[in-house]
């Protein structure tokens, strides 16, 4: 059985909002006397999620607490590469801190089986009067290894982060990119047995992404050394994971495979999406002719991001309130990267003529056939109007989602398949005559 490299039982973090300490000497005491003695804090009144929009105090209204972390339990094992994903404030990051020790737990057991390198946010373990050079050295003696170690893994360092011209110029004045870029590569060149990385790659570029992330893989698959990776970004967790474990309101929801973590995660947070389109629709401009009651898209049960083995619908109800003649429901699709239209539809470009619609209430749906769009983020913006007359609708209505390639074998590359769409093409091969 592989050796567990991280165990984390009954793990909890309370904060005490807006205070510092317990606010009298008796309750601190009363703390520590505790803690020695291994029961529960007897300061901790309350039990409540850890919902952002959510205000509320502890019993007898007098102190406000909150739970970033409750009842936390899971193993990682050696060489795994265990994804944390969910949403913003839902406790991932605190949960990294106290892995690495830079705060402690509340309640609970935290056992580590090996040295941990940690990159929780730009500047991470840098002290920024010292110049590159004086920090990849200090990392390395934080880390227990000595100055021979550090000075053979020295240009590799160097080479890997590209900042080899400013080494020597004190990190303060470094931008936060260059900040990562060296971080990372400290981090991921001096041979920890666990590697903590949180949502700070989101800095880099494009590029160091995708290095960094084949760095990640390469230490993981060829080196046997654990990764924790926490990232907003679906399709970087979806090619290096191969665990996940999703935190809602700082509880864990689910632990398991890349793609059922994945789908779980992404179906407890389309609400949010659906109310962004919400605002979106409330703000268009009226109009007795036409009306846009609601749109979106769907692919079995997800809402926001879609895998490229299957065909994606989009559906648009609307209401028609006098005859119009030429209506068009149609949208541009975009690569959210670069704004580039990949292409655009209407639902009456296949007609020989224009038609009239009477009033009612209607319904429009358009199919992407699967195997067409890449691993990526796009965005739908809608347009609706008469032909050739007038606009309801002019890319004021906007929704964003993404493709992943979960179930394609294209996901075992280190670097996604260029160009701007993905086609299936019928291969054939058989033997020559």
């Amino acid at each position: 059985m592989p050796e567990i490299a991280i165990h984390v039982e009954n793990l909890s973090k309370q904060y005490r909002l807006g205070q510092i300490g317990s606010g009298t000497l008796r309750d601190d005491v009363n703390r520590l006397i505790a803690k020695i003695k291994g029961r529960e804090d007897p300061t901790l009144k309350i039990g409540q999620a850890n919902v952002l929009n959510k205000k509320e105090t502890s019993i007898g209204g007098a102190t406000e607490y909150v739970w970033a972390l409750r009842d936390i339990n899971f193993e990682v094992r050696r060489g795994e590469v265990l994804g944390i994903i969910g949403k913003n404030g839902a406790g991932k990051s605190t949960l990294l801190k106290i892995l690495s020790k830079v705060t402690s737990p509340t309640t609970g057991i935290v056992k580590v089986n090996g040295r941990i390198a940690s990159l929780l946010e730009v500047g991470t373990g840098f002290h920024p009067e010292l110049s590159g050079r004086e920090n990849i050295f200090l990392n390395g003696a934080i880390l227990g290894m000595t100055k021979a170690e550090i000075t053979s893994k020295f240009d590799e360092i160097v080479d890997f982060s590209g900042v080899e011209k400013y080494i020597d110029t004190p990190v303060k004045r470094y931008s936060s990119g260059m900040y990562v870029r060296l971080a990372f590569a400290v981090a991921a060149h001096l041979e920890p047995e666990i590697l903590v990385v949180d949502e700070v790659l989101a800095v880099g570029d494009a590029e160091f992404q995708k290095k960094a992330i084949g760095k990640m893989r390469d230490v993981s698959q060829g080196e046997g050394r654990t990764v924790l990776f926490v990232s907003h970004n679906m399709t970087a967790v979806e090619n290096l994971c191969n665990k996940i474990t999703v935190i809602e309101n700082g509880r864990i929801s689910f632990t398991g495979n890349t793609f059922e973590g994945i789908r779980h995660y992404l179906n407890s947070t389309h609400s949010s999406v659906e109310e962004e389109l919400s605002e979106q629709l409330k703000k268009l401009p009226p109009s007795d002719e036409f009306r846009l009651i609601n749109c979106g898209m769907t692919q079995d049960e997800l809402k926001d991001e879609f895998l490229s083995s299957k065909s994606i619908e989009f559906w648009f109800e609307y209401e028609v309130k006098k005859s119009l003649l030429g209506l068009r429901i149609g949208f541009d699709l975009l690569d959210y990267s670069t704004g580039l239209v990949l292409f655009r539809s209407f639902h009456d470009e296949n007609l020989e003529q224009i038609e009239e619609i009477k009033p009612g209430k209607y319904c429009s749906r358009a199919i992407i056939p699967a195997k067409i769009l890449k691993a990526g983020s796009y965005i739908l913006q809608v347009s609706i109007g008469l032909h050739m007359i007038r606009w309801y609708v002019y890319n004021s209505v906007k929704m964003k989602f993404s493709v992943l390639n979960i179930s394609s074998i294209n996901k075992n590359y280190a670097d996604p398949r260029p160009g701007i769409i993905m086609p299936y093409v019928d291969w054939k091969t058989a033997p020559m005559q």
